[in-house]
């Protein structure tokens, strides 16, 4: 789920949020990356692609935002096709409600093939109706890569707090010690440039950096991650960070992922020995394993009952290979 990838706790993020107003947005060159991928999904029967239709709308949320986490979905899902399984999780994990509806949530998980390095990519998205009246809202798309490579991953997620506020994590977290693989720091993230992508959002009056109160969340992110609370006087400010700001910096940052981490180089190679593999796997699913006791195992419960929270953890933790 969204939180399992930044570990965020629920509450952290000041006050919740009402819903924004609806903004009208130009239309980006990444959406017609939407028409690409539905047309991969033509042969999946009637309940998988209302299922995945339901996914994509990202409801409660702005149309900014509602654009942007759909053309970074369509991008990944697009650009990795071959690489990817259909979902398979179950209908009643795919899209659920706590019994009294004021919860609701939907989730997306495609593994990648046994030759791919792609290990998933899941998608989420979570509405809580608050009973003080106001809502909470958290949009996430993560990538994960397996042991076949040593990459960094790619994370993005978005926490409404309020009509005018909301927090952003952006990086591509690393999955070895960068103070004892230098070559990892230069080759990942100085060569990239990604630490210019949160310096020039940081120049931005309403942006300021955000600190996690958890110290798990703070060790798992990369030094140039933009982890930011983003603060405006008024909806429509809010609504012009994202879609002019936001939504090209993110672009950028999956697009470095795509290119330097999900593929090889041409004419390169880099191979993961035996050993390597090992401690891969051990970090990784330590990573995840963490994520979800911290996380979900806190949270879910509260916002959607025992029994939805348990049905739904479970099959997390089978798609992520933890239980």
């Amino acid at each position: 789920m969204a939180m399992i990838f930044c570990n965020t706790p629920l509450y952290s993020s000041s006050p919740f949020l009402s819903p924004l107003p609806s903004i009208r947005s130009k239309p980006s060159r990444f959406s017609k990356r939407v028409l690409t991928v539905q047309a991969q999904f033509q042969s999946m029967d009637q309940n998988d692609l209302l299922l995945r239709q339901k996914f994509m709308e990202f409801p409660y949320v702005s149309p900014s935002r509602r654009e942007l986490m759909a053309d970074l979905m369509s991008t990944l899902e697009d650009r990795l096709h071959s690489q990817l399984l259909p979902c398979s999780l179950p209908t009643d994990v795919r899209n659920f409600k706590n019994p009294n509806g004021s919860a609701e949530a939907s989730l997306h998980i495609r593994s990648g093939e046994k030759s791919s390095p792609i290990d998933f990519v899941i998608g989420s998205w979570i509405h809580v109706k608050i009973p003080t009246g106001v809502s909470l809202n958290i949009t996430s798309i993560s990538a994960f890569l397996n042991s076949s490579t040593e990459a960094p991953n790619f994370v993005v997620e978005l926490i409404q707090s309020s009509p005018t506020s909301l927090v952003l994590i952006l990086d591509l977290p690393h999955r070895k010690d960068l103070v004892r693989h230098p070559d990892y720091l230069q080759t990942y993230y100085q060569d990239t440039a990604l630490d210019s992508h949160r310096q020039s959002l940081l120049k931005l009056p309403e942006i300021k950096p955000y600190v996690s109160p958890s110290l798990f969340v703070r060790s798992a992110f990369s030094p140039t991650a933009s982890m930011l609370k983003i603060d405006a006087d008024e909806g429509e400010r809010l609504e012009e960070i994202l879609r002019e700001h936001v939504s090209p910096t993110a672009k950028q940052v999956l697009e470095v992922w795509l290119e330097r981490c999900a593929k090889e180089e041409e004419g390169e190679e880099r191979v993961v020995g035996e050993e390597e593999k090992f401690l891969l796997e051990r970090r990784d699913k330590s990573f995840r394993k963490k994520s979800i006791e911290e996380d979900l195992d806190l949270q879910f419960p509260r916002m959607f009952g025992d029994e939805v929270s348990s049905r739904v953890i479970h099959a997390i933790k089978e798609a992520f290979g933890v239980l």
